[in-house]
Order: C-alpha cells, then sequence, then structure tokens
C-alpha cells in the first residue's frame, strides 16, 4: 500500500535538491549569489513546505483514502505550470525568454497550488464524511431512543398484564379452595346419610336398593377425590416450595417406602438406576414419581408389575424414565392422557380420579420440562420426565454406579 503522504515528502525534498542545483548551475555559469540565493527562495520554499505537509498530513482529521486525491492536485499544478511554460515557449509573439531557474521556481509554485486547492478539497470531503456520521449516528440514536420507548412501552404492557395475571390466578386460586370447601360438606353429608340410611334401614330395602345406595356413596366419594384432586391441580403454581438441589435418589426411596406394601401384594419388581441431584421442588418431584410408579402398578394386566426407573444425560436436559411391561397405550391417546379428567378405563376397572397425570405435566412444566409417553397396547409404556441441565446438576457417586436392581 502506498503511504502518499511520504510521497508529498519526497517530492519536497526533491526540490530542495533542485533548488540547490539550480544555484549551483547559476553560479557556474557566470550567475551573482543573489540570482542563487533567489534561485533557492523560489524553488526550495515550496519544496519545504511540500516537505512540512508530508510530515504534518498523518495528524490530521484528513482522512488517509484522501492523501492520493492530495498528491493528484499537486501533479495537476505542475502539469498546469508546465503547460503554461510550453504555451509561451511555442507562442511567436512572446519574445521573453525564461531562465531555467525561473521555469523551475515557476513549476515548484505550481506544486504549491495544487497542493492548497488538494488539502482544501480533501479537508472538505472529510468534514462531509464527518457530517455524514454524525447524521447517521444521531438517525441510529433516535432509532435506538424509539425502540426502548418502544420496548419500555411493551415492558409495562406485559408488567400490567402479568399483574392482571396473577390477580386472576389468586382469584382462580380462592374460587378453587371455597368450591371445594363448599362442596366437599355437602358430599359428605349425602354419603353420610345414605350410610345411615342404609344402617338404619337394611331390612326394609332389597338388593337392588343396597346395591342402589352402594352406587351413590361410590360417586359422592368420587366426586370428592375429583375435588381434591382438582384444588391440588389449581395449586401447582401458587403453592410449590421454592427451587432447592433435590436428591431424586432419596426421591424415590421415600416413594419406593410409602409403596412398600401395594409392591409386595402385587408381588412387583422394581429396578432402579442411579438418578441426578436436580434443582426443583422436593415434594412435587416426588408426587410426578407416586404417580407414575403406582400408575406402573396399577396398570400391569395379569402378570406382576416389572417397572425400571433410570436417568439419561441427553444434550441440555436430564431425562428421568419409568418404564413397565403392562398393558400399554394406543399411540393416539399419547397426549389425551394428560389432559383434566381424561381417562382410558372405566371406573370398574381401575380407580382414580383422571387428574393424575395433568398435575404430573403441570409440575413438570413448571420444572421448565416435558413429560411425555411412549407405549403400544400389550407392550407397556415408558413415561419420560424431561428436565433442563440448567437446572440440574449431574451427582452419581461413584458407589451408586455398581448398585443392583432392587426389587
Amino acid at each position: 500500500m502506498i503511504r502518499w503522504h511520504r510521497v508529498i515528502t519526497v517530492a519536497g525534498l526533491v526540490l530542495v535538491v533542485v533548488a540547490l542545483a539550480t544555484a549551483a548551475a547559476t553560479l557556474a555559469d557566470g550567475g551573482t549569489a543573489l540570482e542563487a540565493v533567489l534561485d533557492v527562495f523560489l524553488i526550495s520554499a515550496p519544496g519545504l513546505v511540500l516537505l512540512s505537509v508530508g510530515v504534518w498530513l498523518p495528524g490530521t482529521d484528513i482522512d488517509p483514502d484522501l492523501h492520493p486525491r492530495i498528491a493528484a492536485w499537486i501533479v495537476g499544478g505542475i502539469a498546469v505550470m508546465v503547460g503554461l511554460i510550453a504555451l509561451r515557449a511555442l507562442d511567436p509573439a512572446v519574445d521573453v525568454t525564461f531562465t531555467v531557474s525561473t521555469q523551475t521556481a515557476s513549476v515548484a509554485t505550481g506544486s504549491i497550488a495544487g497542493l492548497a486547492v488538494g488539502v482544501h478539497e480533501a479537508r472538505a470531503i472529510t468534514h462531509s464524511r464527518t457530517l455524514e456520521r454524525q447524521n447517521e449516528e444521531l438517525t441510529e440514536k433516535h432509532a435506538v431512543e424509539r425502540r426502548n420507548d418502544d420496548l419500555e412501552a411493551t415492558k409495562a404492557q406485559l408488567e400490567r398484564a402479568n399483574a392482571r395475571l396473577e390477580a386472576s390466578n389468586e382469584r382462580l386460586e380462592e374460587f378453587a379452595y371455597a368450591a371445594s370447601h363448599d362442596l366437599q360438606e355437602p358430599l359428605r353429608m349425602i354419603s353420610s346419610y345414605l350410610q345411615l340410611l342404609e344402617r338404619r334401614y337394611a331390612d326394609a330395602l332389597d338388593e337392588d336398593g343396597r346395591e342402589f345406595i352402594d352406587f351413590a356413596v361410590d360417586g359422592a366419594d368420587r366426586m370428592r377425590r375429583m375435588i381434591d384432586g382438582l384444588l391440588e391441580y389449581s395449586r401447582v403454581e401458587t403453592q410449590g416450595d421454592p427451587f432447592e438441589p433435590v436428591d431424586l435418589d432419596a426421591v424415590l426411596d421415600d416413594v419406593l417406602t410409602d409403596l412398600q406394601l401395594r409392591i409386595e401384594e402385587t408381588d412387583a419388581a422394581i429396578a432402579r438406576e442411579p438418578l441426578p441431584t436436580v434443582t426443583g421442588d422436593a415434594g412435587q418431584l416426588r408426587q410426578v414419581l407416586q404417580n407414575l410408579l403406582s400408575n406402573a402398578l396399577e396398570y400391569s394386566g395379569d402378570e406382576p408389575p416389572r417397572v425400571a426407573v433410570s436417568a439419561a444425560e441427553t444434550g441440555s436436559e436430564w431425562v428421568i424414565a419409568v418404564r413397565d411391561e403392562g398393558i400399554g397405550i394406543d399411540p393416539a391417546d399419547a397426549d389425551r392422557i394428560f389432559a383434566l379428567f381424561q381417562r382410558l378405563h372405566s371406573v370398574e376397572e381401575s380407580a382414580g380420579s383422571g387428574i393424575g397425570l395433568a398435575v404430573c405435566k403441570r409440575i413438570v412444566e413448571r420444572h421448565g420440562g416435558e413429560i411425555r409417553v411412549d407405549a403400544e397396547p400389550g407392550e407397556g409404556a415408558t413415561f419420560s420426565v424431561a428436565i433442563p441441565q440448567s437446572r440440574a446438576e449431574k451427582s452419581i457417586a461413584d458407589d451408586r454406579s455398581a448398585r443392583s436392581p432392587s426389587t
């Protein structure tokens, strides 16, 4: 890359050398010392100016890409003076003869004229560019300010919407609590009076009458369980505990202890692998595992339940899986089972309110994850709970890696 300010400096040095050479030639031709001094002054002065400008340019605000334009103007000034001298020499009407020193001084003066024009133009262009940049910066600044204003307005709208949502959730929770409390008492009364009716008038009731009363009592009990489940579902977000490190192995130990009697009654075998420590709500995560294991025991079919609990790290998340070898699920129902009050089996076939998996889904979503099921009819089912890795830390001890399946 050519450093044009150095070219200008070299041009100035050349003029100084030419000035000294011209003065020497003048003296050699018999000229006076005054003539030699004038030659040095008239030729070297423009050279010194060029030299100074070449040194001065890098420290100015003139854009470096404009330095070639300044050099071009210097060459242009020299070319104009050379052209004028040539025209005068060719004009027969002009009988004045310029000496070599005079012609050289004229050419040097032309370079200064070109330099002045070039510097002035370069300054003007630089100033224009500066104004353009400032205008662009101001335009961008105004655009940023407008975006900031829009963001502030959006933030305010979101805050208002969030406040309304929180108020709505509070009212919904109050309604759910009041509804469950107000509905539970009439249901208890209905159940109690039906049972009292059955005891007092047992002799007056035939078999159909007693069966009808049993149906009514059972329906009231199921309604109470559904109300309790609905209240529990509504409180997942508002009544949950703050997140903290949770050892899922310890949680699974507690769940298996709670289900021990049922495991023994069904002759179930529970195989387990080491589980990680995750960040979450211990009570809610225990509820998820207990619900999934209870379902695995419930829908085992005619064979003793065979259930496996495992964990896998997949990219940015932990996946906790509960797999059984039970009756399975039609893939078409894989999404429906996580909705409220959705049951794939009748009450006579299995107990439950149809809320458990919906509660599990909401708990997992509160933890920033997702729950899914992979199943085929008659081939068992695998429920997978994915928790983002950002909320989990791996802490499987070396002594757990050799843990054998427990039954």
